[in-house]
């Protein structure tokens, strides 16, 4: 016994080490080819239908006569100081008068002053009071350009704004012109 004990106890079998892992990709190679030609495809087609949709997208609607004449009235405004009022009656004359033949269908750039206001006299399309503020600007801005009164920068201003509470305020009026801030 005491021979057993004095035998070194046997050494425990060496432990191998663990192989490292081996790369191996799960998708054979024509899956592969085949996904990345899908991929390309759907692309592609996302592509064409976004430079498609760019294409036929509708262009803007035009611009509205009252639109138009806001924008010729707000550009007005800003050389109301720098223009003889002669020049400037002129100027606001053309833009309503043009907006009037565009947006009521009515001969206002061909006609005079009476003329206009004797043609629309009788015509639903023009309240009373839109026929009271075209003759009120028509009169003053007729005794400018042909009276030849001296006008000042204040008498220009005045046609400017009855021409703009003309625009904004007509009988048919856009629901735009309501949302409108004054010029």
């Amino acid at each position: 016994m005491i021979a057993a004990l004095s035998t070194p106890p046997p050494e425990p079998p060496q432990l191998r080490d663990i192989a490292p892992p081996i790369d191996v990709f799960p998708y054979p190679p024509w899956m592969v080819a085949v996904a990345a030609i899908v991929a390309l495809l759907l692309v592609g087609a996302l592509v064409w239908l976004i430079v498609r949709a760019v294409r036929n997208r509708p262009a803007p609607a035009p611009p509205t006569p009252r639109s138009i004449a806001f924008r010729a009235l707000q550009e007005l405004r800003g050389q109301v100081r720098q223009s003889a009022p002669y020049a400037f009656s002129i100027a606001v004359s053309d833009v309503l008068r043009t907006f009037l033949s565009a947006e009521y269908r009515v001969r206002a750039t061909q006609q005079t002053s009476p003329e206009f206001l004797a043609a629309i006299a009788q015509s639903v399309k023009f309240e009373d009071t839109d026929r009271k503020l075209l003759g009120d600007f028509l009169d003053r801005c007729d005794l400018i350009k042909f009276a030849r009164i001296d006008a000042d920068i204040g008498d220009s201003e005045r046609l400017l704004e009855s021409a703009v509470a003309f625009v904004q305020g007509g009988k048919q009026a856009s629901p735009e012109s309501a949302d409108r801030t004054s010029l």
